[in-house]
């Protein structure tokens, strides 16, 4: 009869590495989504700020947000985008539109709108400013937050 070899694995070590591992990845994973927001926000505004300004209110008025709604557990969403309750406008801005009545700069140094039509509308074209964004600078937002997730898994390995 031959002599018997056993092999015993422990895998509780392995198993708390990887848990620690999973652990780091899941707390690295909305900074890094917020580290390639922001390479696309400072871009909008670089882009509003090149078209310039009446009032202000589109500058003032983008922003950048996480998304719980669109957020999962091993995922993190931000919003870049403008607020339409502060410009009302911006959406004409970026697609641009056809103006049927006059505009006007009242006492107060407020822009208005008149009741008064145009005698022939006009097309007012499209200064885009997101778009651009995203295409000038969603590589750079994905190496971001790459370089965010990787520095933030280095600290979590050690």
């Amino acid at each position: 009869m031959a002599d018997a070899i056993s092999i015993k694995f422990d895998a509780n070590g392995v198993n708390a590495a990887l848990d620690g591992l999973t652990a780091g990845a899941m707390k690295n994973v909305r900074p890094a989504a917020q580290a390639g927001a922001q390479v696309l926000y400072d871009e909008v505004r670089a882009n509003v700020a090149k078209i310039g300004k009446k009032t202000g209110n589109l500058a003032r008025s983008i922003y950048q947000a996480y998304s719980e709604d669109n957020s999962t557990k091993g995922s993190a969403t931000y919003h870049v985008s403008y607020n339409a309750s502060k410009a009302p406008h911006g959406n004409l801005v970026e697609y641009g539109h056809i103006q049927t009545r006059k505009v006007y700069l009242g006492r107060d140094g407020n822009w208005y709108t008149s009741k008064t039509l145009l005698p022939e509308p006009k097309q007012v074209g499209a200064r885009p400013y997101i778009r651009p964004a995203f295409d000038a600078k969603s590589k750079r937002a994905v190496e971001a937050a790459r370089d965010a997730f990787v520095d933030g898994m280095k600290q979590v390995t050690g």
